[in-house]
């Protein structure tokens, strides 16, 4: 296979997460909601109480971009922020009920947009494929975590160039 060639397994996973949220966001448009909007409240729906930089890890976004998200979405009386009983330096986000209703209008057309776009597979092949992707997804997970403890200190190479150059 070369990189010329469409049908790479990268090229189309890449593909295929790219157009389905697309299709997503243009569905959810009618309800008012942004690819960000959607995005904090689908993952404040999964891990509610998370930190703003437990959010801002979850939407890889820096922390001063994910505040500014919040801020918007908590005037917008999307989002509320709730003290840590542990750290008051820490605030909690939660879904208002507003939300909630709107996640719950967003996690329809999600499920008819999968639906959509699994349509050419048969039951056996939708759950083929969902099992397959989920072992492909729980092997990237531990690799990612196995990258992060394996990761060398990124100022030590720079400590020892210094050191060996010095006289």
């Amino acid at each position: 296979m070369s990189p010329d060639d469409d049908g790479y397994i990268g090229y189309v996973l890449s593909d295929v997460a790219r157009l389905i949220r697309t299709v997503f966001d243009r569905r959810v448009r009618s309800l008012g909601l942004t690819r960000a909007q959607w995005l904090v409240l689908s993952r404040l729906y999964r891990r509610p109480g998370a930190s703003q930089t437990e959010l801002a890890d979850m939407l890889e976004v820096d922390r001063a971009s994910a505040g500014r998200m919040i801020d918007r979405m908590e005037k917008g009386h999307w989002v509320e922020r709730r003290a840590d009983n542990g750290d008051r330096r820490v605030k909690r986000l939660y879904l208002t009920p507003e939300a909630r209703r709107v996640h719950a209008r967003m996690w329809a057309i999600a499920e008819s947009t999968v639906d959509d776009a699994l349509a050419p597979l048969s039951p056996l092949e939708r759950a083929r494929f969902t099992g397959l992707a989920a072992r492909v997804k729980e092997r990237l997970q531990s690799l990612a975590s196995d990258d992060l403890t394996d990761a060398p200190d990124a100022s030590a190479p720079r400590l020892r160039a210094r050191s060996a150059a010095a006289p």
